[in-house]
């Protein structure tokens, strides 16, 4: 009874009802502020209208603009007055101000102590268009002298964080989009309060949404106790905002500046099965140990600073300063991030490439299947030129209108000849990304609106690198216990594919 209270007076649920209220009063205050309904109605229509018009013809994905124009339609009202508080407001735009400031500050400090770019080029220039992209336009460097580990599931993942945890010399950078009390996270606190004590610099960050009802309200204030810093991203508060659906989605673990994780795995007792959540949890990650764990640090601190609002020397974090780093070449690695800050959609472009540029194969694996029409295009276009192309989504999905969703979208895909399977023993929720024995990508980022629109994330590009065939072996074992999705399987049920086609209507507004 006690715990049913604590969590109907909880601060989600308390912030849910502040929404409410002020939705509601909003809507008294509209309809009560002339004696003429009809004609604050009609002004009210001619704005939305004049919304709809403004989304049309604005720079954004055109999945968006539908999905807005047609609630608004619905809703004429107070769709368009609704568009207008949600989208314009000063918070939001003071912190992409704050994003591009850091993010200009901070952008030299990223050029690595040799350009790989033409030793790159000179041994191969397929992987050019990708590498360019990020080094050049977005400022992510491609770097050799690093090696790769693939961590098939969450419990190699807690194995070996822990393992590297216990190493620390200098400094700890974790952050993470959930975080939950229990074995995982208890085990990991341990060795902090341990490094923490002696004199190991740790620094802790987590998203308020993603660890509502999960951790204490006053967590921060706990951990000053044993002398970890902690900052809490983008507090959840009771006002309709664009910038609540900005989270920090990312999963980052930083030692030292050599070595550093990251991947679809969180830090609770779901992702390495210590408890059961829809089936069995399959989810990967990827460790790297040279100098490309210096482009995850500097992501690190480039959010520190975002959500903390401090400046400090970032070069006094860079790993073996005025020495050569001494770990060997594993092949082409290129860390980077996406933020929701700009209109620069890093991790589609990467995927994109990545299908566009297969010539044999390219095997996805994700959660979640939610995507706009380039992205679709892209996925049929290759199927339908001889690539082979397969997607492993769960069977057992973990949010129904999500998981129905992503079912809307096989129908067409497979008609054009792509693969579909979904993961028979419980829920995958691994985000990887593998083509021609080459190219792979392991990182947080989902193929859904949310991670490739919304949130901040990142990922490891991988050229040659030991872990690429890793990679593809794991899909391989992760295929051998899914099931494939026939045509037969999708068209048997009219209403639902009727809901389904409506759902993919307002999927990028979910």
């Amino acid at each position: 009874m006690l715990k049913k209270l604590g969590v109907l007076f909880s601060q989600p649920v308390l912030v849910s009802i502040l929404i409410l209220l002020q939705i509601t009063l909003l809507v008294v205050l509209v309809i009560s502020s002339s004696q003429r309904f009809e004609l604050v109605t009609a002004i009210l229509t001619v704005v939305s209208l004049g919304v709809a018009l403004y989304i049309f013809n604005r720079e954004d994905k055109p999945a968006y603009k539908l999905s807005w124009v047609i609630l608004i339609l619905a809703f004429p009202v107070f769709g368009g007055l609704f568009y207008l508080l949600f989208t314009f407001q000063s918070t939001t735009r003071k912190a992409k101000a704050r994003f591009r400031q850091i993010v200009e500050e901070t952008r030299p400090l990223f050029a690595p102590r040799e350009d790989c770019l033409p030793a790159a080029e000179a041994e191969n220039g397929e992987i050019l268009r990708t590498a360019r992209y990020l080094q050049n336009w977005v400022g992510f460097p491609l770097y050799r002298n690093t090696e790769t580990f693939y961590l098939s599931l969450g419990e190699e993942k807690f194995a070996k964080l822990k393992e590297e945890l216990e190493k620390a010399r200098r400094y700890i950078f974790l952050e993470y989009f959930i975080v939950q009390e229990g074995l995982m996270w208890d085990s990991i606190l341990e060795i902090l309060k341990k490094k923490a004590k002696e004199g190991v610099e740790v620094r802790f960050l987590y998203d308020d949404m993603g660890c509502m009802l999960r951790l204490p309200a006053n967590y921060p204030k706990i951990l000053a106790e044993y002398g970890i810093k902690s900052a809490v991203f983008n507090k959840y508060r009771p006002v309709i905002s664009t910038l609540q659906n900005n989270r920090d989605h990312r999963k980052i673990a930083v030692i030292d500046g050599e070595v550093a994780f990251t991947g679809g795995v969180n830090l609770a007792d779901e992702y390495i099965n210590a408890v059961e959540r829809f089936g069995h949890w399959k989810d990967s990650a990827i460790m790297i140990r040279g100098e490309a764990v210096w482009s995850l640090t500097l992501m690190f601190l480039q959010m520190w600073a975002l959500a903390t609002g401090t400046r400090e020397d970032y070069s006094k974090f860079r790993p073996w300063q005025g020495q050569p780093c001494p770990v060997p070449s594993d092949g082409w690695v290129l860390p980077y991030a996406d933020s929701p800050m700009d209109n620069e959609y890093v991790g589609e472009y990467v995927y994109l490439e990545i299908i566009s540029g297969a010539r044999e194969y390219v095997y996805i694996s994700t959660p979640y299947l939610i995507i706009d029409e380039v992205m679709l295009t892209a996925l049929k276009q290759a199927a339908k030129s001889g690539v082979d192309v397969r997607i492993v989504t769960p069977r057992q999905g973990d949010k129904k209108l999500v998981h129905l969703t992503t079912r809307s979208y096989y129908r067409e895909l497979i008609a054009a000849g792509v693969k579909i399977y979904e993961y028979s023993q419980g829920f995958n929720h691994a985000k990887t990304f593998v083509a021609d024995d080459k190219i792979a990508v392991v990182g947080t980022i989902n193929l859904d609106y949310r991670s490739l629109y919304l949130h901040f994330e990142c990922a490891v590009w991988m050229y040659k690198a030991r872990a690429v065939a890793e990679v593809k072996e794991d899909f391989l074992e992760i295929l051998a216990k899914s099931q494939r999705i026939t045509m037969e399987d999708c068209c048997g049920n009219a209403f639902l594919r009727l809901i389904q086609d409506i759902l993919r209507i307002f999927a990028p507004l979910m």
